[in-house]
């Protein structure tokens, strides 16, 4: 995809775009009380710490202002929710952060460029069962294939996490040309060693693997014998870090998680992971992060997760009748963003993604209405700056609940992109998703 797909980098990564769009199943006028309580408080959680400009990740994680009275309790989980109400009680977060509610695994991801999540993947830590830097980038050197992003290593926030039982599992991205890594037997062979020993060196739990959109620009996807040797390759990676104990992961050894898009709603393509891909790999891999987010575009304004999309993309996968795929739900981790977008209505578009500080900005500069718009369930406003209309779609507590209420219903997993993207600790304020930890439900 040219990847949409939030990554930031330079504000944006190559990461695989998700195909997109779900079974129609309207969601409830409100939502149960496990699901409430759980998804506050991890987006408001999050966007905390993203906002918060600090220049080391070692530094002491300041503690949020504190409630002992849930989200819910306080009657903030709703379709009719106010700017001021969101101004007044962003910047609080559940005293039970130790808490666990979400029986699921959790992943978490945490990025460099919004290094706040360093701090985060700490104080909560004890909600996250995996948390994937991003790091690294397996590329082709001329003959070579190098691994980058060693330099990203932090031993002390390793070791940290890791004694508070959340599995380190840093993201790989497979950069190197298919034609080197799939179709020679040495050069292949050497790339599942540089991510092994990386591993094995470094005390990780497993990685986090992206290479299904690199695959797909190459147009490996379109061809049946080089989209049988990327399986291979997946499936050759699993099991060497099969082959290596590992403490703290219950399956005994280092894990592999796969990232895949969603399908897209008109049906599936070459380009798109469907059951058979996940039959292939389920025997080898211990996880597929499902990037369920980046629905919408600057030409095409609107949700960014559409609920009905979201329900579309796991009964592809997951068919409920006649499919053994069915009874691996458990290893899908549902992609769930921690970014909004904020869209010019103009002829042409063109739009942003935007962070938890950039979210309460705009409410307390605008003070807009927000509206809930039942076909996506997601809250958006419309406000107009210098004559130009703009649309801004951002994840709220009443829109969080939802999903989570649907990953509880199907029995997945959650991975979040990412936890640095949250309001700050320092700054005036945080954003409504800190609440997750508040939802009874969450992690």
């Amino acid at each position: 995809m040219p990847p949409r797909r939030r990554d930031r980098r330079s504000r944006r990564d190559p990461s695989p775009s998700p195909s997109h769009p779900s079974r129609p199943r309207a969601p409830s006028s409100t939502p149960r009380p496990r699901v409430r309580l759980a998804f506050v408080a991890l987006p408001l959680l999050l966007l905390i710490l993203a906002a918060l400009h600090f220049t080391g990740r070692l530094s002491r994680p300041q503690a949020p202002r504190t409630t002992p009275i849930s989200v819910y309790e306080r009657g903030l989980v709703k379709r009719q929710v106010s700017a001021d109400e969101i101004l007044a009680e962003h910047d609080r977060v559940s005293e039970k952060r130790s808490l666990r509610h979400f029986p699921n695994p959790v992943l978490a991801y945490v990025t460099p460029w919004n290094s706040k999540g360093y701090d985060m993947a700490k104080l909560f830590s004890a909600k996250l069962t995996h948390v994937s830097p991003v790091w690294y980038d397996l590329k082709s050197d001329g003959n070579k294939l190098v691994l980058e992003g060693q330099h990203n290593y932090d031993a002390g926030w390793v070791s940290e996490l890791q004694s508070n039982a959340s599995l380190v599992v840093p993201r790989v991205v497979l950069e190197a040309f298919p034609g080197v890594v799939l179709l020679k037997k040495k050069p292949r062979d050497k790339a599942i060693d540089l991510i092994v020993s990386e591993c094995r060196d470094k005390g990780y739990d497993g990685i986090v693997l992206e290479s299904w959109s690199r695959w797909a620009a190459y147009g490996v996807l379109d061809d049946p014998k080089l989209r049988k040797l990327a399986l291979q390759f997946v499936k050759q990676l699993g099991e060497a870090l099969h082959s290596i104990s590992s403490q703290l992961s219950t399956r005994n050894h280092l894990e592999l998680i796969y990232v895949i898009p969603a399908p897209r709603m008109e049906g599936l393509n070459n380009q798109d992971f469907g059951p058979e891909d996940l039959l292939q790999l389920a025997d080898s891999v211990d996880g597929f992060s499902l990037m369920t987010y980046d629905f919408s575009g600057p030409q095409n304004p609107g949700p960014s997760a559409p609920l009905k999309w979201i329900q579309y993309s796991l009964t592809t996968l997951l068919p409920e009748k006649g499919s053994a795929s069915r009874g691996y739900s458990h290893m899908i981790f549902l992609g769930i963003n921690f970014y909004g977008n904020n869209f010019l209505l103009s002829k042409g578009g063109d739009g942003s993604s935007i962070t938890g500080r950039d979210f309460i900005h705009l409410i307390e500069k605008y003070k807009p209405s927000l509206q809930w718009d039942d076909k996506s369930s997601e809250h958006f406003f419309i406000y107009s700056d210098e004559g130009v209309r703009h649309a801004v779609f951002y994840p709220t507590l009443m829109s969080l609940s939802v999903r989570l209420d649907e990953a509880q219903d199907w029995g997945i997993g959650l991975s979040i992109w990412e936890i640095g993207q949250v309001k700050s600790l320092s700054d005036s304020g945080s954003h409504p998703s800190w609440k997750l930890c508040d939802i009874p439900g969450f992690p």
